[in-house]
């Protein structure tokens, strides 16, 4: 049986496209926006009503890089530089279950659909290879709070000991062995495995749908680049990996490439329309050029770029050169939140610090379209979702336009993305389908979630103690390796085996 359509009357509508908030009727259809009316239109007879009168509906905000299996990690990291996140990796996000997939990723949208947004792009991680099992499973754990995503595994056929030239032998012989005792499972079982996950994936694609994640360059040889490349295009499956997130990176791409991460990709025949580049702080203007040339999307995380003291991506520059640019909250390890409101805040603010001048400066409104539209590009989901237009999926977040950060009401773009934090959502539609209504989530029972999560918390880091305790002895080494790459104390031999 067929749903009534909606008829929403009497909001102030923000279209990300467009750049403009004004008053509109919505018709909603099937699921999707079928018209977007002036105020006091005509709607059909059977139509639902739902009152809209005081409140902001704008699109759902959309993710454009997340990892579900650290929702688990929320408050874990110390003062730690990527290198030593990725160094403690096997502990703040290794031993997890096939079940926890489901778990972590239901923790994930419930995050996320309560601060407004309602599709995300999620790197997945399993040790030590990637899983069919895994994948569809936390794809489930989307599709039943009712949130879209795009799930990609992450891989890597070299660990992060391995990956960064010289940093292994500089570790003493005990800790060489303790990194060597931890291996992934080789590209093979991973290219495998990742075949089958998109050749037998279970889901509606509109809803959620698989993508691959080669982590990092420096993480994965040339030739699992090559057979990602080949799946990808094969399956028609978009590619996220990080790509320059650190100077030690940077400096690591030169010594094993003898150029940048982004010229080695782009040599390889990686870098198309479907790669989504997650950072993107050392980049230089040839590296830019490339990328846009080539079409590739930046998701940017300005949250975890200062939580690990990365830097500043210069995305002024980027939509300079023509870059399609996304934004997202990385991981609960790495930024402490899923929280898009919190992000577009940054995402403005930080360029300012780079320039006196205004005009160098981004907008909100050029914030609010990376948020929505420039994510929903980077997901492959522009025909989709992201924005509010005839055809689209009725992605909807309603904004309660009588709390404090509305009040007075000036310029609701500015004051969404400035003044913002998700406390004035009242509701949360997915497909035309309410998903959040007044801070409660309708798909999701919270209170099992909760006492669920916490308690595998305790049992994962319980279990995982002993290897945090040895890698936690080694980890002086490696940030006295590290700080040194980056002051210039340490050099790296160049043109090392790819």
């Amino acid at each position: 049986m067929t749903a009534r359509p909606l008829a929403i009357r009497g909001g102030l509508v923000a279209f990300p496209s467009q750049g403009e908030v004004r008053p509109a009727d919505l018709l909603v259809a099937d699921g999707r926006i079928a018209a977007v009316l002036p105020p006091g239109a005509s709607m059909p007879e059977d139509a639902e009503r739902l009152d809209a009168s005081d409140r902001l509906v704008m699109p759902g905000l959309v993710n454009a890089h997340t990892h579900s299996h650290l929702a688990i990690a929320k408050g874990i990291s110390r003062s730690w530089t990527l290198e030593l996140h990725l160094h403690n990796g096997p502990w703040t996000g290794g031993g997890q279950s096939l079940a926890d997939r489901y778990l972590l990723a239901q923790a994930s949208a419930a995050e996320m659909l309560l601060k407004g947004c309602t599709a995300c792009y999620d790197l997945v991680l399993e040790l030590p290879s990637p899983s069919p099992e895994g994948m569809f499973a936390t794809a489930s754990g989307y599709l039943d709070a009712g949130m879209r995503a795009v799930v990609a595994p992450m891989l890597a056929d070299r660990t992060f000991w391995q990956a960064i030239p010289g940093l292994r032998e500089a570790l003493p012989a005990d800790a060489q062995a303790q990194v060597d005792a931890i291996r992934l499972g080789g590209h093979d079982i991973a290219l495998e495995a990742c075949q089958r996950i998109l050749a037998e994936w279970p889901h509606d694609r509109t809803r959620v749908r698989p993508g691959l994640a080669p982590t990092i360059p420096l993480h994965c040889s040339d030739d699992f680049w090559a057979g990602c490349r080949a799946l990808a295009d094969r399956y028609g499956a978009p590619m996220h990996t990080h790509l320059a997130e650190s100077k030690i990176q940077a400096l690591a791409g030169q010594a094993r490439y003898g150029m940048s991460l982004t010229a080695h990709l782009d040599r390889l025949g990686i870098l198309a329309p479907d790669v989504t580049a997650a950072h993107g702080i050392w980049l230089d203007a040839a590296d830019l050029e490339i990328l846009a040339k080539r079409g590739c999307s930046v998701a940017h995380n300005p949250s975890s770029n200062f939580r690990l003291g990365s830097g500043v991506a210069d995305v002024p520059t980027m939509v300079s050169a023509g870059i399609r640019v996304g934004l997202g909250s990385d991981a609960c390890s790495c930024s402490d939140h899923q929280n898009l409101f919190e992000v577009m805040r940054l995402a403005c603010y930080l360029p300012r610090t780079a320039s006196f001048d205004p005009e160098d400066w981004l907008t909100p409104r050029d914030i609010f379209e990376m948020a929505t539209c420039g994510s929903a590009r980077a997901l492959g989901l522009q025909d989709v979702t992201g924005d509010i237009r005839r055809g689209l999926a009725a992605d909807l977040v309603f904004l309660d336009l009588g709390t404090v950060n509305f009040t007075p009401l000036n310029d609701a773009i500015h004051q969404l993305v400035l003044a913002e934090e998700g406390r004035s959502i009242t509701r949360v539609m997915v497909g035309g389908r309410t998903v959040v209504q007044d801070g409660r989530l309708l798909a999701i029972d919270y209170p099992a979630l909760r006492a669920r999560l916490n308690e595998r918390a305790r049992e994962i880091f319980a279990a995982n103690a002993p290897r945090k305790a040895s890698l936690s002895a080694i980890e002086p080494f490696v940030s006295h390796f590290c700080v040194g790459l980056a002051q210039g104390r340490i050099e790296l031999a160049g043109s090392l085996p790819s």
